[in-house]
């Protein structure tokens, strides 16, 4: 048996009962890493040392007959936007190169409580900005189903490595899709929680209203293990939301008899792939199958959530960027004759490109003169998309909808035209915009055998209700099992 092909849970349950040592399951997967990383270039850092000393930590516990978390020498990868103390965190950008985490993020300090093995930090779109990977400023992580294609953004780098099976678990932070897009174009399970639900303490800002970090993995299972791991309330996180947290795993074998799945007419739409089309309304047959009904549903303001969104994210990410201006953090411009040009220096040399058009942006829509113009107008039709869920959750339990319009595109392909990539999320940015939390799985390939993701979207803190579908459905399919072929 090979370890790199067992699910998180499996690892957890034969770790803990001493079948297999945590350091072997280490092993196997920085081996993995090493052998396809040169191709997929997932990661950003591997902490091959580090790891092996995490899991040899979990066995010594193990062997003392100490009690161990519920992930006691799983591997995982951290998107790297997340601090870990004492490791490097770049967000893939210029500007923080050298930076070192000076404290855990919450969701790091629980992973380490819960026994989990750090393998290393992925790669990003710069700051989380991006649909593809390719704003990073170090490489282009690559599609392990088709190398010459994007494996989706921003957290692209957390999505190939669980799909290449490098990792059996990550991190990945989605802010308008950036989980749920990714996790789709490799054939994945990717989960955007409800806003609040997880802390996003030591979280790099990019868009603090819409940020939330969530879980890749490769099955259902997987995928509630590591959500009961990092949810929960945090005093250090102001919109982190006090509430207790279900056992998601109980919840997974709940019966889809009656569960009413709402599908959006907006979310179907003229110029997108036939095949996604297809294989989304297959997966729905296939849940109705389940005990599911089906009803079609109107969410009317779906169509401005694009514009309210690339208002608004810019308009934070002008906010929160402001901070990094050669003096308190990362990169700092030599030879400056003062302060300004040691600002306009550090900046103009650290930032990519993207980043850049969206401060602009941002700046722009907050400026004097615009703000209730832009940035304004934006909150409220925001409000009116939430609005629209609230209503369309009266009368349905759960909508379902394509997580892409496509599957994956050509490295390249987009890189020229900004308006063709933002259009890539346009399926997943009103989940954000309304705090909502949203899953995506995998539900077919396209006829050149690329994956394709199915969405569910919830009403706020019933992530189970997600899970429990996307489990029973993994029962009667087989997709969340098939694994790219690499080649070495």
């Amino acid at each position: 048996m090979s370890f790199t092909s067992l699910t998180a849970t499996e690892i957890a349950r034969k770790v803990k009962s001493k079948e297999f040592k945590a350091e072997a399951i280490a092993t196997a997967y920085l081996d993995r890493i090493k052998a396809l990383d040169p191709k997929i270039k997932a990661f950003n850092e591997v902490f091959t040392d580090r790891a092996l000393k995490q899991a040899r930590d979990v066995d010594a516990k193990i062997a003392k007959g100490e009690t161990v978390g519920p992930l006691a020498g799983v591997p995982i990868a951290i998107k790297d936007n997340m601090l870990i103390r004492g490791e490097h965190c770049t967000c893939s950008s210029k500007i923080l190169e050298g930076f070192v985490g000076t404290y855990d993020a919450t969701v790091i300090r629980k992973l380490r409580a819960a026994g989990a093995v750090f393998l290393g930090r992925t790669n990003l779109d710069e700051f989380a900005m991006g649909s593809s990977t390719e704003n990073s400023a170090f490489h282009t992580t690559r599609n392990p189903w088709d190398v010459t294609r994007i494996p989706g953004g921003s957290s692209g780098g957390s999505a190939a490595a669980v799909a290449s099976r490098m990792a059996p678990l990550a991190l990945g932070s989605d802010t308008g899709g950036s989980i749920r897009q990714p996790a789709a174009l490799c054939g994945i399970l990717g989960f955007k929680p409800t806003y609040g639900l997880v802390s996003r303490f030591g979280l790099i800002a990019f868009a603090s209203s819409l940020d939330q970090i969530g879980p890749f993995a490769t099955t259902a299972e997987d995928t509630a293990l590591l959500l009961q791991v990092i949810a929960g309330y945090d005093d250090r996180d102001s919109t982190s939301v006090n509430q207790p947290v279900p056992d998601y795993s109980a919840i997974l074998g709940k019966s889809l008899k009656g569960l009413r799945i709402g599908l959006p007419k907006e979310y179907f739409i003229t110029g997108m792939d036939p095949q996604v089309d297809k294989a989304v309304r297959e997966a729905v047959k296939v849940l109705q199958s389940l005990g599911a009904t089906t009803h079609e549903i109107s969410l009317p303001h779906t169509d401005h959530g694009l514009a309210v969104y690339y208002v608004l994210a810019p308009s934070e990410a002008s906010s929160n960027l402001s901070r990094f201006d050669g003096v308190r953090y990362g990169r700092r411009a030599k030879d400056v004759k003062n302060l300004l040009e040691l600002y306009e220096k550090s900046r103009g040399e650290g930032f990519g490109p993207e980043v850049k058009r969206r401060i602009m942006i941002g700046t722009y829509a907050l400026s004097s003169g615009y703000y209730d113009a832009y940035y304004a107008k934006a909150q409220k039709v925001r409000t009116l998309v939430k609005k629209d869920f609230d209503e369309a959750f009266k009368m349905v339990d759960m909508i379902a909808t394509p997580t892409t319009p496509s599957t994956a595109f050509k490295i390249g392909e987009k890189s020229a035209d900004p308006m063709q990539m933002y259009l890539s999320d346009i399926f997943t940015i009103s989940c954000n915009l309304a705090g909502l939390p949203g899953l995506s799985l995998p539900c077919g390939f396209s006829s050149d055998k690329l994956p394709i993701g199915l969405q569910l979207l919830g009403r706020p803190f019933e992530e189970g209700t997600l899970l429990s579908a996307a489990h029973h459905y993994e029962q009667t399919q087989q997709w969340n099992k098939e694994a790219p072929k690499v080649a070495v």
